[in-house]
């Protein structure tokens, strides 16, 4: 089993910034790759980003390239998610979530969650 939180929500104006956390626990070595995901009330959950553990491969969604940022500190366990330019329409839960087998940007790949933290951009 692992275990995963999240910290680093909260509320920002347009423009602003953000800086997600993502700590895993229990089994940890056996992490391929971690990705974020965000979810509205009424919609499908959205791929973010995702970074394989080891290489360090990055990966994003089309409309938050160039805006955010993944990163993982591996001494720490901890996973990072940079969230710069922040426009209303980023508003929603974060999710962090970790995989055993593979770098991918859908939700069914994905074996772990955390429980969410809420991000809300102010115009």
């Amino acid at each position: 089993q692992v275990q995963l939180v999240e910290s680093g929500g909260g509320l920002v104006q347009a423009g602003g910034s953000l800086r997600l956390s993502c700590a895993a626990s229990g089994r940890t070595s056996s992490i391929y790759a971690m990705g974020w995901f965000r979810q509205n009330p009424g919609k499908e959950r959205e791929f973010v980003a995702a970074i394989s553990w080891s290489g360090g491969r990055t990966y994003y969604a089309d409309s938050v390239r160039g805006r955010f940022a993944i990163s993982r500190e591996s001494a720490k366990i901890t996973g990072y998610l940079e969230m710069n330019s922040l426009k209303p329409e980023d508003t929603a839960v974060y999710s962090c979530a970790a995989s055993l087998f593979g770098v991918a940007t859908s939700t069914r790949e994905y074996d772990y969650w955390g429980q969410g933290t809420q991000v809300t951009v102010s115009s």
